[in-house]
C-alpha cells in the first residue's frame, strides 16, 4: 500500500474484516480461497490482490497468524523477550519503541479540573484498520480511536467525555502528520524524534499503558503476564480493566495482550480488528 491516508486504506479494511469474520463463523468448513472472495463481493484474484496490498502476505499465510496455535507459539516466545526487556529497562531488540513512543501523563491537578483551558485539535483519518478519530494537543496526541458503528459523532461523543471541560476543534491538517508516522511500518525506524503521548489516567493505568509500550511490535503477552511484571500475577483482573481504558488505539498495544490459553479476547474496538492489527503486524515483522 503507497499511502494510508487515502480512503482505499478504509475499504480494504472493511473487506478484510467481513472475511475475518466470514472465517471465524465456518471455520470447520475449512472456506477456500474463492468462497471467501465470493462472500466479500471480489473475485478470486482481486482479493488475492487486496491482500497483498494490504497485509503484505497472502491471505492463506495472513489466516495462519490467526490461529490458536501461532498465538500460543508467540506467548511462548514473547514472555522471554518482555523478561529481558523489563531486566533491562528497554523495548524490544533492535528498533526500540520506546524511542518512537514517549508516555506523559497529566498532573493530578489536571486530572482534577477536566481538561480545563486545554485545547484538543481533532481529525478524522483512513487507516489500515478503519477510519479513526486523532486528537492531539500541543504537549501529545491525548487520544486515537476507531470510528464505531454509530459514526463520527460517537467518537466524538466519546473524546469530549474524556476531557469534558476542554475545547475541541476540528483540524485534520495538524492531525495528519501523526496518522502517517503511526500507520506507516517502513518510516517508524527512521524518526528524528519519538511521538509524544499526553495521557489522563490513574496511576494504576498509567503504570499498564507504559508497560504495554514495553511489548514488540509482531509479539503478544498474557494478562498474567503483564500483572507479574507490574503488580502480582493475582490482579490480572484489573490489568485487563485498566488495559481496557487505554485512550490511545495501536500506539499503546493493548491489541498485544490475550490470554494466556491464546485465545485472543475481546477489543473495545472489535475483535476481528485486534485480529488484522495481529495478523499485518506478524506479516510485517516477518
Amino acid at each position: 500500500m503507497d499511502s494510508y491516508t487515502d480512503t482505499q486504506a478504509t475499504t480494504d479494511y472493511a473487506r478484510i474484516e467481513k472475511a475475518i469474520h466470514y472465517i471465524e463463523e465456518n471455520a470447520r468448513q475449512q472456506p477456500d480461497l474463492a468462497t471467501v472472495a465470493a462472500h466479500v463481493g471480489l473475485s478470486e484474484y482481486h482479493f488475492q490482490r487486496l491482500f497483498t496490498r494490504w497485509a503484505g502476505t497472502t491471505p492463506k499465510r495472513f489466516l495462519q497468524y490467526l490461529t490458536l496455535q501461532h498465538a500460543k507459539a508467540l506467548l511462548d516466545e514473547s514472555t522471554s523477550v518482555l523478561d529481558a526487556t523489563f531486566e533491562t529497562g528497554l523495548s524490544s531488540p533492535g528498533r526500540l519503541h520506546d524511542l518512537f513512543v514517549t508516555l506523559e501523563a497529566i498532573t493530578p491537578g489536571e486530572y482534577k479540573s477536566k481538561g480545563e483551558g486545554l485545547t484538543i485539535y481533532y481529525g478524522f483519518h483512513a487507516t489500515p484498520f478503519g477510519e479513526a478519530l486523532l486528537a492531539v494537543t500541543e504537549r501529545g496526541i491525548s487520544g486515537l480511536s476507531f470510528v464505531p458503528e454509530g459514526g463520527r459523532d460517537e467518537a466524538l461523543q466519546h473524546l469530549a467525555g474524556q476531557w469534558p471541560l476542554s475545547i475541541l476543534l476540528p483540524d485534520d491538517e495538524r492531525t495528519a502528520p501523526y496518522i502517517e508516522r503511526i500507520f506507516i511500518p517502513a518510516a517508524n525506524a527512521d524518526q528524528p524524534h519519538p511521538l509524544p503521548l499526553f495521557v489522563k489516567g490513574t496511576n494504576f493505568q498509567v503504570q499498564m499503558w507504559q508497560a504495554l509500550l514495553r511489548i514488540p511490535t509482531g509479539m503478544v503477552v498474557s494478562y498474567d503476564t503483564i500483572a507479574r511484571f507490574v503488580c502480582s500475577s493475582r490482579a490480572s483482573r484489573a490489568v485487563g480493566a485498566a488495559v481496557g481504558k487505554n485512550p490511545v488505539a495501536y500506539l499503546i498495544p493493548c491489541h498485544r495482550v490475550i490470554h494466556k490459553a491464546g485465545n485472543i479476547g475481546n477489543y473495545h474496538w472489535g475483535s476481528a480488528r485486534k485480529k488484522a492489527m495481529l495478523a499485518w503486524e506478524a506479516a510485517h515483522r516477518n
